[in-house]
């Protein structure tokens, strides 16, 4: 196994920013018949963010149109306002930024995303340090790395987040692991080898001319390197 490497199984995450809005359930359908076994949804609020994306309403909708758990990232400077909202529209899982949340309030913070029953995931920018945030990592389902600055689809992978990634899979051997932002065929098995486990896809999902090959590889990849 190479170092860093986690023996966790790898799970591909299509990200819904990069679908077709237009036929959108079609692309949920697409998603689930290429053997998506999760989907990522992007809310961004316009303010936290320079961008602005999708609410409850939409996300309500995917949950009527796919049965696939749908692992929902807040990129909002107040989550927990919407926590709840987005709960009920048919969030399993919830991930918050730790920069929109703060050291004050993060043990309050884990607490009332647990309380809705969603998973509860902690987003990093690629900027911000996981170690300062380590004692709070026992008490959520997954951390999730950008790996590009958030806020918009098909940016450059940011190659410096790869240590934060391998420190925290040195610290927390069983804990999943996400990245999202420029995770494609050259840089899935960087991020593999670095300790990653999900791996949110748009654009290489999405404009791959084969979406299940694309995700059949990526997620083999990992039996492939355990196995050097």
């Amino acid at each position: 196994m190479l170092a860093g490497m986690s023996a966790l199984p790898i799970t591909v995450l299509p990200s819904l920013l990069s679908a077709d809005f237009t036929r959108l359930g079609e692309e949920l359908k697409r998603c689930q018949a290429a053997g998506a076994k999760r989907l990522h949804v992007d809310v961004m609020d316009g303010h936290f963010v320079p961008n602005l994306t999708i609410g409850p309403f939409i996300v309500e909708a995917m949950r009527r149109a796919t049965t696939l758990p749908l692992d929902v990232h807040l990129m909002m400077t107040d989550p927990l306002r919407y926590i709840e909202d987005f709960r009920k529209a048919g969030a399993d899982a919830i991930t918050i930024h730790v920069e929109a949340i703060g050291p004050r309030m993060m043990t309050e913070a884990i607490g009332r995303v647990r309380d809705t029953g969603a998973e509860v995931g902690l987003a990093f920018n690629p900027d911000t340090n996981p170690e300062l945030w380590f004692k709070h990592f026992a008490n959520v389902d997954l951390v999730m790395f950008m790996t590009v600055y958030p806020g918009f689809g098909g940016q450059a992978f940011i190659p410096q987040v790869r240590q934060a990634i391998r420190a925290t899979r040195a610290q927390f051997p069983e804990l999943p692991i996400q990245v999202d932002g420029g995770i494609n065929r050259e840089t899935v098995p960087l991020v593999i080898a670095d300790g990653a486990t999900n791996l949110v896809c748009g654009n290489a999902f999405f404009k791959d001319p084969n979406p299940s090959e694309f995700l059949r590889w990526a997620e083999g990849c990992g039996a492939v390197g355990a196995s050097r």
